[in-house]
Formats: C-alpha cells, structure tokens, sequence
C-alpha cells in the first residue's frame, strides 16, 4: 500500500545504517586490540579527550551537586528528612548525574571536535592519501581516539563525582547549617562499591560511545563544508541518545532485582 511505502523505506534505511555502524565499530575495535599501535597518538587523544574536558565537567558536576542538595533540602523538608540529603546527593552523582552529564558534555565537546577533524579529511582527501602512503585509517585516526575515551571517561567521572559530592556538601554545609562531621559521615556509610562502580563502566561506555560516533560520522561526510557541519551535527545528537538508552540498560544490568 503506498501509504506504508514511507515507513518502510524509513525501516530499511535504519537497518542499512545499523549494520554499517555495526561493521564499523568492529573494524575499528579489531583494529586496536592488534598491532601497531601508536602510543604517541593516543596519548595525544588522551589529553584532548580528557585534560581538555576537566573544565566544562568539573562545572557542571559542582553546580550539579549544589542544585541537587538544594532541591532535596526543599523536597525533605516537607517530611522533616532532611537528614538524607547527603544519601541523595551521593547515590545521585555517583549512579546517575555524574556519568551522564560527564558523557553529555564530552558529546558537546569531544564529539563534534572528532566528526569536524576526521570530516574535513575525508572532504579534502587528507584520508585517502593516507590510504597512499600505506597509512591504515583506522589504526591512524580511530584506534587512538576509541581507546582514549574507553580510557579517559571513566577518570573524568571519577573526579566528577569527587566534584559534585563537594559541591552537594559545601551548599549543606554554609547554606543549609548542616553539622560538616554528620555531612561526611552519612556520606561515606551510605556509598557503596557498587554505585562508584556503575557509574564507572557507564563512563567507559559512554566514552566510547562518543569517540565512535564521532569518528563514524566524520569518516562517512561527503559533500564538501557542508556535509561536514551534517556529520558534527549527527554525530553529536546520535552521541546524546545512545548515551541516555544504554544508561538505562546498564542501571538495568546493575540494580534490577
């Protein structure tokens, strides 16, 4: 019928972009775990990736952390539970807050910079020419990028966390009149392993999330300045959405009883 003409041609085009997505990501992962591997350039990606984005991810995780403790000071007060604030505060960072605003901001940033870099190599040839000079693509520019994030995200996290908790306490502590002792205390004995290390492999997921739609996108531009500004924007929306659903199946994977 041709009024499902449409949606099937959606259908087929989403499945055609899966499996090149799909194939890519396994060229490009079979491509770093096998040598050579080019230590200078993913340290090189390791500081673009991670040291560069330390500011705008200790921003938001401290102001994070500070809305957070307000809104649940203006919640629990409703029910005299105040005292749960530094419970809230934590397991939200540690779980849910600080490994996907971490990942969304490096989408923002890292994302786009990766589509825009390997995207005007490919519409001015700079990829093919590597292809001339016995230089594998993926080995040069994907490889180093994947195993950066994989690598960097879960630092960024990390010292997200620490941020953001600080920033849950510091509000608490001079705004709210919470005893400093009592903060800290209920702090560290409501944190569990398992919530640090969730947040964790959220972030390396994440990481490598962002570096492969980045590198796949700005691999597969075509059409000049213009098909390059597509495959920044692509890359940085499609980042964000698997970001938010492979959240869900990890917090899945880890807390589903």
């Amino acid at each position: 019928m041709p009024i499902l003409q449409p949606i099937g041609r959606t259908f087929l085009r989403f499945l055609e972009a899966t499996g090149h997505l799909s194939l890519f990501a396994a060229t490009a992962v079979g491509h770093c775990v096998r040598p050579p591997i080019y230590p200078r350039l993913i340290g090189r990606q390791m500081i673009a990736i991670g040291y560069y984005s330390l500011p705008v991810v200790g921003l938001t995780a401290i102001f994070t952390g500070m809305v957070l403790a307000l809104q649940s000071y203006t919640g629990f007060a409703r029910f005299s539970a105040e005292s749960a604030i530094p419970n809230v505060v934590v397991i939200s960072i540690t779980r849910e807050l600080g490994p996907v605003l971490a990942g969304l901001m490096v989408a923002g940033r890292v994302g786009a910079a990766i589509a825009a870099e390997i995207g005007t190599m490919r519409v001015t040839e700079q990829i093919d020419a590597l292809d001339t000079l016995a230089t594998n693509p993926f080995k040069y520019l994907i490889a180093p990028r994947l195993i950066a994030g994989l690598t960097m995200m879960p630092i960024l996290v990390l010292i997200a966390d620490i941020i953001g908790v600080f920033g849950g306490y510091v509000v608490s502590i001079y705004k709210l009149g919470f005893n400093p002792y009592v903060y800290l205390k209920h702090t560290i004995d409501f944190v569990e392993v398992q919530d640090v290390v969730s947040g964790l492999v959220k972030a390396g997921v994440f990481g490598f999330l962002v570096t492969l739609m980045g590198c796949y996108h700005g691999y597969n531009s075509k059409g000049g300045a213009e098909g390059v500004g597509a495959a920044t924007t692509n890359a940085v929306v499609s980042a964000s959405i698997l970001i938010l659903c492979f959240n869900y199946f990890i917090t899945e994977m880890f807390f589903a009883r």
